[in-house]
């Protein structure tokens, strides 16, 4: 039922990209630390950058696990769901790295995300997932269900917030300088968000 790619090419790829919605699974290394299991939204906030390697613009939010996990261990898997059309599942296994804005890497990352405006949303930081392994499996039992629209709250929120009022509210929420097992999060502050 499933396959192994060697990349991520052709139907692959376009099934990957027209997918709404993805989600994100990270661990820490301790036993006994809290899985983190992500859903990500936002067109076109998922890029495919080459054959093994994805990105996807990291939002504002009440917490920071990924970025923790990944800072700490850099293991993630990245999972789509095909609740429309023929069922699949693929899942891209693989190590991340969270880009901060101050990373040389940051102009060119963005570059990849031309239909998202990424002066709303509180973008905080750009993941880079480098595949080890692909996998797509059939998903018999994934429901059909019908897109309809992006939300737009997360935007409405965001979109108000300057760097400043950015770093207060991430400063104000528990898990986000530092995850539900004590890790680092975030850095804080900030870095300015540029022109």
């Amino acid at each position: 039922m499933g396959k192994t790619y060697d990349g991520i090419t052709g139907r692959l790829r376009a099934f990957i990209e027209a997918q709404p919605v993805f989600f994100t699974a990270t661990a820490p290394l301790a036993g006994d630390g809290t899985i983190n299991l992500s859903p990500k939204g936002v067109s076109g906030s998922l890029a495919v950058l080459d054959e093994l390697t994805v990105a996807y613009l990291d939002f504002a939010g009440s917490n920071a696990e990924t970025v923790a996990h990944l800072r700490e261990n850099g293991r993630i898997t990245v999972m789509w769901c095909a609740f429309q059309g023929p069922p699949t599942i693929v899942r891209v296994h693989g190590r991340g790295e969270p880009v901060f804005r101050d990373d040389p890497r940051w102009a060119e990352l963005t570059a990849h995300f031309p239909t998202v405006d990424t002066s709303v949303h509180g973008l905080r930081a750009i993941v880079v997932v480098h595949a080890e392994l692909i996998r797509d499996t059939c998903g018999f039992a994934v429901p059909l269900m019908a897109y309809e629209q992006d939300r737009d709250l997360h935007a409405k929120r965001f979109a108000r917030e300057d760097d400043e009022s950015l770093n207060a509210y991430f400063s104000g929420k528990e898990h986000v300088a530092t995850s539900i097992d004590g890790l680092p999060g975030l850095p804080l502050p900030l870095p300015p968000s540029g022109p």
